[in-house]
Order: structure tokens, then C-alpha cells, then sequence
């Protein structure tokens, strides 16, 4: 017996779909989003006005970095016990909704911290809090997921916490708020996506309901994701802001793998940006886990489906036009800083998501593998 939830109360997506918050049942909003980005593009002045013709109240924490972390988390927190929301609403990409998640649930269940939640075990349900998530990048699908995914800096590590308490309530997906995201950003969380469908795609616990929105993310993502790199329209952006979440419902019922733990390890290593990470990764990974003969019928059917030769080569090819760099290496980490950390970077990359890689691996295993992504050769494998 297998319980599936794809996501929570409703998704609303196309064109407009910002206008949507009107519809919060909640007076007091804690809006909680990243840096500059959405002050500059104006779409933090259009949900003030929304909220403010609405008669809700509201306050805004910003400055929520990439790969969030514990000390970030806390300071919401107590921000929000001074604000006393009945709502959050998380704007951007994924570093701030994955913080509002956990921000929320603590602020729920007073009792809880990381200590005690790595410890023991995360409340099921979140019943007093309502979530809204409005995500302006696509590629992490944490619009839809029980996952969050949070830097323990005192650790040099990224920690995915799961709980169906983190799902939130209402996912907004308005392809206009995607349309200022600079050219790495589309690359990097594009590559995040797809990473996200063809990990669900390949791992052993798909079912009949998450391998057609696995596959048909793969094959969306493929198709659109070049164009809304490329010529930047608003329909090619719709389709992959549609696709991300599509692979974030699969995932989130199935687990991913090793390229998701290789790439949580990198990044609380070296701050690195998640979906460059796994961009990085993934032809290796998928190349690693052909091996396995239940992987390689799954990727040569794909291929077939797709018209292509080869889902790796179809993959270097794509971060190739992304601008996606080959390795590690070529990503700026430095060979002195790999070497005196590999010892580390194996341990945690054995971590995670690659316990639900198909094929189990090694420490001897994942030395060659972080050995070949971060020097960019297959042949090391």
C-alpha cells in the first residue's frame, strides 16, 4: 500500500494568478522572500496593494540568501511571534519558501527547534497556520513538496527535512513574476527541475501515478526549457514554472538520489547554488546508474519517446547550451579545498537522497564518482 499527496488545497496557475491572494482567508500576512530582486521588479509593491485594498495587515522579512540556514530560521521565528500572523506567505525562490516552511511549523508548535526535530520527528499536520507559496524561479517545486531543505552551518552541511505539515495550503504559479529572472537562474533552476523528474524517473519506488508526471516533466522540460532560456517568451516560461511543479508533486511521493545527495553535501560545503550543483551532476549520475539493467530500460525508453540517442549526451548537450560548466572544477572549486575536504564530501554526499539512489553505494564508489564530476571525466567512473 502506497499514500499519495500531490500537493495541498489548490494550484493556481497562468497569467494573473498573483491576483489570487486576494482569496487568503487571513487578516495578518507574514511575508517572508529573498533579497533585492522582488523590491526591484516591483512585485512586492503589487502584493502590498493587493493585501492593502484587501484590509490585511502585514509585515515582510527579507534578505533570505541562498541555501538557507538554522540562524536564519530562528530569527523568523521570533519575528513572527512579535507579528502574530495567521498567514505566511512565502515569495521567491526556493531558499525562502523552504525557510517560511519550517519558520511556520515552529511557530505552531512552540516546543519544537533543529535540536529536538533531528532528534525525534516533525508534527504531521499544520492546522493553525495557513501557507501560502508564490515561487518566482522554476526548478525546486517546494510550492508542492514536504520537503525543506536547510544549511546547518556548524555541520558544513545541507539538511532535508520532511514533513506533510510543510506542504503549503495554496501554490501560486504566475508566469509574469518569471519573466526578470536573470539568464544563470533559468539555467540553474531548469536543471534543478529536471534533475528532480528524471531522479523520480529512474528511482525504484515509482508508482503508476508519479512515472506519467515524472516522464511528462522530463519531456516538457527538455522541449521548453531552451526556449525560455533562449528567447525568453512568456508562454515557453509558463510551461517549464508548470513542469518544475509537476516534477516537485512526482518526487516528493518518490525520493531522488545520489545527485541530490552529492550536490547537499557541495553546496553546505562551498554555498554553491543547488540546481548548479545538480546540473553539474546529473549526466554523471544517470550515467552511473545505467548500470543498473531496471535504470537503463527506463532511460533507452525515454530516449526512444524523445527522439534522442542517448539521455546523457541529451543532457550535456542541455547544460552545454545553458552554459552550464562541465564539472566542479570548472564551477570554481578549487582542487586544494576538494582534496583537504574529500574525506568530508564523501561521508555527507553518502548522506540524504542517495540512500534512495537504485543502485546502493560504496564510500569507494563515491570516491571515483566525486573524483569524475569534479575533473569532468566519464572514464573516471
Amino acid at each position: 500500500m502506497k499514500v499519495l499527496k500531490l500537493n495541498g488545497d489548490r494550484i493556481i496557475t497562468g497569467k494573473g494568478s498573483l491576483n489570487h491572494i486576494t482569496e487568503i482567508k487571513g487578516k495578518r500576512i507574514f511575508i517572508v522572500t529573498g533579497g533585492k530582486s522582488m523590491f526591484a521588479n516591483g512585485t512586492v509593491d503589487r502584493i502590498k496593494d493587493i493585501l492593502e485594498k484587501s484590509g490585511k495587515e502585514y509585515v515582510i522579512m527579507s534578505g533570505i540568501k541562498k541555501n538557507p540556514d538554522t540562524e536564519i530560521v530562528n530569527k523568523g521565528v521570533i519575528e513572527m511571534k512579535k507579528f502574530k500572523p495567521d498567514t505566511v506567505l512565502a515569495l521567491g525562490g526556493g531558499s525562502p519558501i523552504d525557510a517560511a516552511k519550517v519558520m511556520a511549523v515552529f511557530y505552531e508548535y512552540p516546543n519544537l527547534n533543529f535540536e529536538s526535530i533531528l532528534k525525534g520527528s516533525l508534527p504531521k499536520f499544520r492546522r493553525n497556520i495557513e501557507f501560502v507559496s508564490v515561487p518566482t524561479t522554476s526548478g525546486t517545486g517546494t510550492e508542492v513538496t514536504k520537503a525543506s531543505v536547510i544549511t546547518f552551518r556548524d555541520r558544513d552541511l545541507k539538511i532535508g527535512l520532511k514533513s506533510n505539515a510543510f506542504i503549503p495550503d495554496m501554490a501560486i504559479l504566475d508566469p509574469e513574476l518569471t519573466m526578470s529572472m536573470p539568464d544563470n537562474v533559468v539555467a540553474e533552476t531548469g536543471m534543478d527541475a529536471l534533475t528532480h523528474a528524471l531522479e523520480c524517473y529512474i528511482n525504484h519506488n515509482l508508482d503508476d501515478f508519479t512515472e506519467v508526471l515524472a516522464k511528462g516533466a522530463v519531456e516538457g522540460l527538455f522541449k521548453y526549457l531552451p526556449v525560455s532560456y533562449k528567447e525568453k517568451t512568456i508562454e515557453s516560461r509558463e510551461k517549464v514554472h508548470n513542469y518544475q511543479c509537476i516534477a516537485g508533486m512526482a518526487f516528493h511521493n518518490v525520493g531522488l538520489g545520489m545527485a541530490h545527495g552529492i550536490s547537499h553535501a557541495f553546496g553546505g560545503k562551498y554555498d554553491l547554488g543547488h540546481g548548479l550543483l545538480n546540473g553539474i551532476a546529473l549526466p554523471y549520475v544517470i550515467h552511473y546508474n545505467s548500470k543498473d539493467p531496471v535504470v537503463k530500460k527506463k532511460l533507452d525508453y525515454l530516449a526512444k519517446a524523445m527522439e534522442l540517442d542517448s539521455m546523457v549526451d541529451a543532457i550535456i548537450n542541455l547544460n552545454r547550451l545553458l552554459n552550464i560548466p562541465r564539472s566542479f572544477k570548472d564551477a570554481g572549486v578549487e582542487e586544494k579545498e576538494f582534496y583537504n575536504d574529500f574525506e568530508e564530501l564523501v561521508k555527507n554526499s553518502l548522506k540524504g537522497s542517495t540512500r534512495s539512489n537504485p543502485i546502493t553505494i560504496s564510500g569507494e564508489e563515491m570516491e571515483k564518482i566525486l573524483k569524475s564530476i569534479f575533473e569532468g571525466k566519464f572514464e573516471l567512473l
